[in-house]
This record gives structure tokens, sequence and C-alpha cells, in this order.
């Protein structure tokens, strides 16, 4: 999942992304790429050029440059913590990157930030409340739809955390919403095996479809199979299968057809190696054709889930029922 932090200067981002990280979220940051491109030109770091470079940016590539671009680095199977969102399209790029994401607004008086902001003495910060004012004044909005938003990002959090108090009642509240919040939805076994399966379809060398199988038994894969040519063969996309190569209506010229069905590799693997499939579960991305059926019975195949239906499988389908194979379609 994606946590992202927003918030105003010195209202405590640092320390929930800090505490995230130190629980095993990787920690990254929009302004890291305002960073980058200052070190490039030469530049010292302050918050003024970091605003000039973040406006510049986004009118070169739109409002949501700097979030595609991080967005390019997100692996699926890690956690992260984002600092530094400071415009609604950025939200919105994070919102439908393909994780989960949510989006927390730090909050505090901007007295107590003024004082934190002092306190830590960074470059570039303003020296009074009245610089403080003016300088976020900057930050909240803008005609320009290339220049930051914190008030439209304030309005889209899906969150908010108070920071009034001392770091460690931060520390516990952060904690609490952690605990309240941060579940997280795991796909269910059709949804896990199926989408094995759709990633198997892309091994195939079919021309016409990709079609793939998984046979599980206790939710464990036992064999795998995609439509194709027969082992040791000229494969489908190389001019194998005439059928396939000549772009045969459906249902039709299958005498000539030279290539495996998924279901029929997946039991045949089994086969090849020596493994049983009694009992067993067998996941297609189509409902099986006749032949496989027949096959899927007799290989001791107890339960078919499939994804789509195959254009002639009417016929299959009361076959598996009459013959008291479960059966059922995977949203």
């Amino acid at each position: 999942m994606i946590i992202g932090v927003a918030g105003r200067n010195g209202a405590g981002k640092g320390e929930l992304v800090h505490f995230l990280e130190a629980r095993s979220f990787t920690a990254l940051s929009l302004s890291d790429v305002i960073r980058q491109e200052l070190a490039t030109r030469g530049l010292p770091e302050s918050r003024e050029r970091m605003i000039e470079l973040g406006q510049e940016l986004r009118r070169r590539s739109g409002p949501g440059a700097l979030a595609q671009h991080l967005v390019k680095q997100l692996l699926p199977d890690r956690n992260y913590a984002i600092d530094s969102i400071r415009h609604p399209v950025e939200v919105e790029i994070l919102r439908h990157c393909g994780q989960t994401f949510h989006l927390v607004w730090v909050d505090a008086k901007i007295e107590t930030r003024f004082e934190r902001m002092r306190a830590r003495g960074r470059s570039g910060d303003p020296n009074t409340l009245a610089e403080l004012e003016s300088l976020e004044g900057r930050e909240r909005g803008s005609d320009d739809p290339n220049a930051q938003q914190l008030d439209a990002v304030e309005q889209v959090a899906d969150f908010r955390i108070s920071n009034d108090a001392t770091l460690q009642a931060f520390q516990a509240e952060i904690e609490t919403w952690v605990r309240a919040n941060l579940g997280f939805a795991r796909p269910g076994w059709d949804d896990y095996f199926m989408s094995i399966a759709r990633v198997v379809a892309s091994r195939s060398n079919c021309v016409k479809r990709k079609v793939a199988a998984v046979v599980t038994v206790d939710r464990r894969i036992i064999s795998t199979g995609y439509n194709g040519t027969p082992r040791g063969t000229r494969n489908c996309n190389e001019g194998g299968c005439p059928r396939c190569n000549s772009l045969a209506e459906g249902g039709t010229r299958l005498d000539e057809c030279l290539c495996s069905h998924a279901e029929e590799n997946a039991i045949t693997q089994a086969a090849y190696h020596g493994v049983s499939l009694k009992g067993a579960t067998i996941y297609s991305t189509f409902s099986p054709c006749l032949q496989c059926t027949k096959m899927i019975i007799n290989s001791g195949i107890v339960e078919v889930v499939y994804q789509s239906d195959y254009p002639l499988g009417k016929v299959s389908l009361e076959l598996l029922t009459d013959a008291g194979i479960r059966l059922r379609q995977a949203g």
C-alpha cells in the first residue's frame, strides 16, 4: 500500500514518514525530484527555489509531473510512505497507480510550526512568522494550475492527524491511527490463482487466443499449462499451426488445428512428471472445450473454475455437471 503524507511546513510530516519507514515502509518524497534537478543545475537548495522549480517542472510536463516520475519507481511488493504531496493531480495519480492509497493530512497551529522550524534551523526556512505566512500563501493555492495547491490537497485527504503537542504524543497518535486504519485487502484464492493463470497465458504462442490453466491441490499449484503447438514442434506464432495462421473463423477447420489447449497441457504436464491430479482444482481463463472436459473428468480433477465462456462450451459445462464436477465462473 501507499501512504501519502501532506501538510504545511513544520506540521510533522517527516515524523510520520520516519515512523512508517521504521516499520518497513519505503520512504520517498516528491521533493526529491526537485532536489535532483537543483543538483543537476548546480543550485543550492532553498524553499523558494524548491517552489519555483516545482512550478517550472509542472508547467513543462503538467501538474502531475513529479508524481508521474515517482510512480515509475514503485514496486508492487512494497509498502511506501510518500512525502511532499502538494497538488491534487499528484493525489489522483497515486490513487490510480495500482496499489491501495491513503492520503494523510498532518496539521498543527502556525505558531507551533514556526517554533519547530526555528528549532530545526534548516536553510531557507522563514525567519519570522510573517515570512512563514507569506510563504504559505503561495503554497495554499493559485490561479496557476501548475502551482502548489495545498488547500485542495487538504480537501481530498482521507485522514487527518493533529500534531500540536509533544513528539511523544504525536507518535502515540500515529500508532493509534496506524492500528485503526492500515488494514488492507488480500485477494481471495480464486482471484489469486486466476491472476497467476493470466500471467501463464502470456507464454502462449497461439496467434488466435492466449489461454492458460493452473491446477492446484490444497491451494498449492502442482501444474500449469498454456495453449500452443506440441513440445518440440514449430511454435504457432512461427507458422506451426495452419488453422491459426490462416485466421480460420471460430468453430471451423478444427481438424487442422495443431495447438494443444491450456487444460490439456496442464494435465499432460502433470502426467509427464508423475503428479496425481486426484482431488485437484483447475483454474482456466476460459471454460474448457469438450475434449479438455473429458480429460478433466478422467484425470480425477473435482473442481473447475473459469473466467470467460468458451464459445463452444455449453455441452462441456453440462457434461462437467453430469459428472459431479464442481463448477463456477470467477468474477
